[in-house]
């Protein structure tokens, strides 16, 4: 009974801290948009909520334009981030809003010898910033992990056979899912099960509609250039139909109507905004 106990006490401690570095990661970045600002001369502003874009990679976003120096930003990445045991190697990505071109990148690695940085001294212009950053997955912790809770199972399979058959059965916990969601005004859109919740009323969406709200909802009240959206929800399907965008959005627009503060608006000549007002 005692090797069951410390099996899994060892084995559910290191989940629990798996999820603290997890959310102690997310204030550290949001620390690095911080010193960023700080060292463009912005005390005012702020920074957006840091999205967690895909598994293991983040995204921080900025109130208003800055301009950052490569080494600036490089250094103060490492500084921070060093505190962050999970973090021996990423790559960070900046990119310009609404433009899926990398302005500046550089690549940490635990091994010093493989740190890719370049163009430290060419200071960046003024304009509207979004910076991804992507951690390497910590293999090594989940093998651990895995392994303490698998080496425990037979030990606790028999326990469970001869003190607790004549109990009634526990509903055991869901295993923990990891959601897709964004509040969009009033309008709580749910990617995961393709749908939107609307004072109370939930409202199923196609998974090309999905995907459509998905790529403007991450950049909230910016242009999304035409050719990016088709590209990214058609490109896999090999067949690109002209109308096919403007039928989505229409359909869009009708499901996003309840609430009168957001609408997709066609910005001409460039693209399509998902504009979100106060």
């Amino acid at each position: 009974m005692l090797l069951l106990i410390a099996v899994i006490c060892a084995a559910f401690s290191m989940v629990g801290n798996d999820d603290f570095d997890i959310a102690r990661r997310e204030i550290l970045l949001r620390r690095i948009g911080h010193e960023l600002l700080l060292q463009s001369g912005d005390k005012t502003s702020r920074v957006l909520p840091i999205l967690n874009i895909a598994e293991n990679e983040y995204q921080i976003r900025f109130e208003n334009e800055l301009t950052f120096k490569p080494d600036s930003l490089v250094n103060t990445t490492q500084r921070l981030l060093a505190k962050d045991p999970l973090a021996h190697d990423y790559i960070v990505n900046v990119l310009k809003c609404g433009n899926t071109g990398v302005v500046y990148g550089f690549a940490i690695s635990q091994n010093i010898k493989d740190d890719i940085v370049s163009c430290k001294g060419r200071v960046q212009p003024t304009a509207c910033y979004i910076i991804n950053i992507k951690f390497k997955p910590t293999v090594i912790n989940n093998l651990a992990r895995n392994k303490y809770l698998l080496g425990g199972l037979p030990i606790l399979a028999f326990v469970g056979f001869v003190f607790l058959r004549a109990a009634k059965p526990r509903r055991t916990l869901p295993e923990v899912q990891y959601t897709d969601r964004l509040t969009l005004g009033a309008v709580l859109f749910d990617a995961k099960n393709r749908n939107l919740i609307i004072n109370g009323k939930t409202i199923d969406l196609t998974g090309t509609e999905t995907r459509l709200l998905r790529i403007l909802a991450l950049s909230a009240n910016q242009t999304i250039a035409r050719s990016r959206l088709q590209k990214e929800i058609w490109e896999d399907e090999g067949v690109i139909v002209g109308r096919s965008l403007d039928m989505f959005i229409s359909k869009l627009r009708k499901k996003l109507e309840a609430d009168p503060n957001i609408n997709i608006v066609v910005i001409r000549g460039k693209g399509y905004k998902l504009e979100i007002s106060a």
